[in-house]
């Protein structure tokens, strides 16, 4: 029996203000009951949505160096959950940190692009699916990892369940697209396949006219935290929906700057309730 809790290695940019990436990461798992360890790819004085004149320092030389300290240290990882990375020197790294851990769950989220265009540090070479048990794109990173063109309408079920399969096909046995929008539900929803259980899923909210950043990383640090806590999928998938929704929801009750990201802070003791079985659904 493990005498520690579970440990994450957690390689993602660390924004300084503006709740997204790492600043998000780091509390939603621990709350979870999970040890997280930071790799930064960059830090950032802010996120760049919107913010001014981003201060950035790319830390492309810190990867492999790190890792091979904690080898040298004999620290052991249950979880190498990746995110935004500034080049493809620090794609090969993180193949490299996935590579020293086997047995850990590989997760990705495939930081590429959003609003069908893909962000000015990703290359095509880039889009090619690392090393995955689970992926999180969002719709712009799914045509991306797909190399097809990007298409935001409305899915139906048969189109839904043929994308989720596809990225299967790439290798994650679970895939998540986060927010899609389904012909047979109302506002935007998340999608979900299990390869090895061969069931579709998705879960909804209730609609809230506003957008936020950050909520894609809250939404994936959630899910990664209730995969590794035991939820099988539809379940860690209604846990981080109904988390962000509730962030959402706080955030726009109080008027607070969309720019600002989501007010999660005080509701990190929700996810220590159980998930809601009813909020997920067959696809």
């Amino acid at each position: 029996m493990m005498n520690r809790p579970k440990r994450i290695a957690a390689i993602h940019d660390l924004s300084g203000f503006g709740r997204c990436s790492l600043a998000v990461i780091l509390p939603v798992l621990s709350a979870q009951g999970l040890q997280v360890c930071p790799v930064p790819t960059a830090v950032l004085s802010s996120h760049t949505g919107g913010l001014g004149n981003v201060v950035m320092r790319d830390l492309g030389d810190y990867i492999d160096p790190a890792l091979a300290h904690y080898r040298s240290l004999g620290v052991e990882f249950e979880c190498v959950y990746t995110g935004f990375l500034n080049s493809e020197a620090q794609f090969a790294s993180c193949e490299r940190f996935l590579d020293a851990y086997p047995e850990a769950l590989a997760v990705v989220d495939p930081v590429l692009g959003d609003h069908g265009k893909r962000y000015r540090t990703v290359t095509e070479e880039m889009c090619d699916a690392m090393r995955a048990d689970v992926i999180t794109p969002n719709r712009t990173e799914v045509a991306l990892l797909l190399g097809e063109r990007y298409d935001d309408g409305v899915l139906t079920v048969q189109q839904a369940r043929s994308l989720l399969a596809r990225l299967a096909e790439k290798g994650p046995s679970r895939v998540v697209i986060t927010g899609a929008a389904l012909q047979i539900a109302s506002g935007l929803v998340n999608l979900g396949f299990d390869r090895e259980s061969g069931k579709y899923w998705y879960t909804a909210d209730e609609y809230i006219p506003a957008g936020y950043p950050g909520t894609g990383d809250l939404f994936a640090a959630v899910l990664t935290g209730g995969l590794l806590s035991g939820d099988s999928l539809p379940i860690a998938m209604s846990r981080a929906a109904q988390f962000v929704g509730l962030a959402i929801k706080t955030t726009y009750s109080y008027g607070s700057d969309a720019r600002y990201g989501v007010m999660f802070e005080p509701l990190l003791g929700e996810l220590l309730r159980p998930a809601a079985p009813g909020s997920y659904h067959l696809l």
